[in-house]
């Protein structure tokens, strides 16, 4: 019997992604969870054969999440399921241990594509991400300056970089301004920059946005 996690905050797409593996998987489990709390408790106390997981979580990353499953399951397959763009995400989710990562938009037999790979122990990556990855493997040596950032300073220079404010961010993040703030320092000092309109330039060059 096969045993799913969904974790997404958002009640609608939840249940879209619920539904699909219902349907491909009639006597199945398919649990869900809104946030860390609820994902953590699920993963030692179910037996569980995948997650399904959001990376816009309230309160933290779903990428710190994501490694914090690894840690304490390393074999339970993690499918990252997300609506930022694969060259936004998908190499630091697959280097954090992820089976795969899906745009929220794939078709209902590309996300069962994906789940039964990785049940399989195997990897889900598009074509594109696997260019990606083999890239920034081989230059390694020469990482792009936004490789330095942790997840969370990545996060929010994704939001700075799209035209977010502190405060805007701050709300989606669920974080105090001053923590943002903080954030937000560390990834100019990081980065070498000075102001947010260098780190947008910066992200259009790298298309990191558009």
């Amino acid at each position: 019997m096969v045993r799913v996690l969904v974790v997404d905050d958002h009640p609608l797409i939840r249940r879209g992604i619920v539904q699909t593996l219902k349907d491909e998987f009639p006597d199945g489990i398919i649990t869900e969870a809104v946030d860390a709390v609820g994902t953590m408790t699920a993963v030692w106390e179910q037996g569980l054969d995948l997650v399904l997981l959001d990376l816009s979580l309230p309160g933290r990353s779903g990428l710190d999440l994501l490694k914090e499953i690894k840690s304490v399951r390393p074999k339970l397959p993690v499918l990252i399921v997300s609506m930022h763009p694969e060259e936004q995400f998908a190499v630091r989710a697959l280097r954090a241990g992820a089976a795969g990562y899906l745009s929220k938009d794939c078709p209902p037999a590309t996300l069962l594509q994906a789940a039964r790979r990785a049940m399989a122990g195997g990897k889900f990556v598009t074509p594109e991400t696997a260019e990606r990855l083999a890239s920034e493997l081989a230059a390694d040596t020469a990482k792009p300056s936004h490789e330095q950032l942790s997840d969370r300073e990545y996060d929010v220079f994704l939001r700075i970089s799209s035209g977010q404010s502190v405060s805007d961010i701050a709300n989606t993040l669920n974080l105090s301004v001053k923590t943002v703030s903080t954030y937000r320092t560390r990834v100019l000092q990081k980065m070498g920059k000075h102001s947010n309109a260098e780190l947008i330039q910066y992200s259009i060059r790298n298309h990191l946005v558009e």
